[in-house]
């Protein structure tokens, strides 16, 4: 997910601490103290995960278990998606990769060489990649090429400034989602010739997660959530009970709601009305990024330091 390139990469000399009986995540893969990985995303069955040095881990039984593959780079990727078959990975300066039928990763063209934070694919092949200095990227042939299409940022961003942004969404329609600094969340109908704004606020928001039955969620910074139960049209603040940065969110269909972050994990079973910190397995020596579930019969997975990928119990 997207936060982590700007403040957790580069972090991950710390050993992870054994997991506690009464830690209600369960490991699926551990990696070695110098791993990291940043971002999760599932299309059907198969998911994708990415992370530092390029690491990409792959998984065609929905999560239950991980193989690494070969990457074609060395940079660090930080966000991923994944849709009908289709994969788009992206990082550093401007990289990214696309996933072929036959498995294998290629480096494409982004036209950027600002640091991508996050990317989302839709079935149909279109691609949303934002990043560092408000770069807004769009693909409509599944990320072989991309063009410019971020927003006049004086409209919404005082001082010249250009936000960054964390997180990005493409539904099924084609309709485009941004959320970023000054807890921004941006839309546009029409292939990002215009946007408009959802929510505007002080933190930061590292994570944005809408399903498709209208409920969505956003996270960041000094332990910022957002709910949204309209598709995002409207947002309200949920109460977190902690100041930790917030980097990954995502919302199952049986109303649990995970939301990792720095130091800090928080866990909801009754669709985002209450959440409480999750105990033991080193969750608060450790950070975690991105969620992703395969299904609603799937775990919901997280990753992060080391190069864990956790599941939370049921």
């Amino acid at each position: 997910m997207a936060a982590a390139g700007l403040l957790v990469a580069g972090a991950v000399s710390a050993s992870a601490p054994p997991a506690e009986p009464k830690s209600p995540l369960q490991p699926v893969l551990t990696g070695t103290v110098h791993q990291a990985l940043f971002a999760i995303d599932f299309g059907g069955a198969l998911g994708v995960a990415v992370g530092a040095g390029g690491e990409v881990q792959e998984s065609s039984d929905s999560g239950a278990s991980w193989k690494m593959v070969q990457a074609p780079t060395q940079l660090s990727l930080l966000g991923v998606g994944v849709a009908d078959g289709k994969a788009v990975a992206v990082g550093q300066s401007g990289l990214v990769l696309t996933r072929g039928a036959d498995g294998k990763w290629t480096e494409g063209q982004s036209g950027s060489k600002q640091r991508l934070l996050a990317v989302e694919i839709n079935a149909a092949g279109r691609a949303l990649a934002v990043g560092a200095f408000g770069t807004v990227l769009l693909s409509d042939d599944a990320g072989k090429t991309w063009r410019s299409v971020a927003p006049g940022w004086a409209e919404f961003a005082a001082d010249g400034m250009e936000p960054h942004m964390y997180a990005a969404h493409v539904a099924a329609d084609g309709t485009l989602t941004i959320a970023g600094e000054f807890g921004l969340i941006l839309r546009s109908g029409d292939a990002g010739a215009s946007w408009t704004a959802l929510h505007k606020g002080e933190a930061s928001l590292f994570a944005l997660q809408l399903r498709e039955d209208g409920v969505g969620y956003a996270v960041g910074q000094s332990g910022a959530i957002l709910r949204s139960a309209d598709g995002g049209a409207t947002w309200e603040e949920r109460p977190s009970g902690t100041g930790a940065l917030l980097l990954g969110v995502h919302a199952a269909a049986d109303g649990r709601v995970l939301v990792t972050g720095m130091r800090d994990m928080l866990v909801s079973r009754d669709g985002g009305q209450s959440f409480s910190q999750v105990q033991g397995g080193g969750v608060n020596s450790l950070w975690f990024v991105g969620v992703a579930q395969a299904s609603a019969s799937a775990p919901v997975l997280a990753v992060g330091q080391a190069g864990q990928i956790v599941s939370l119990k049921p």
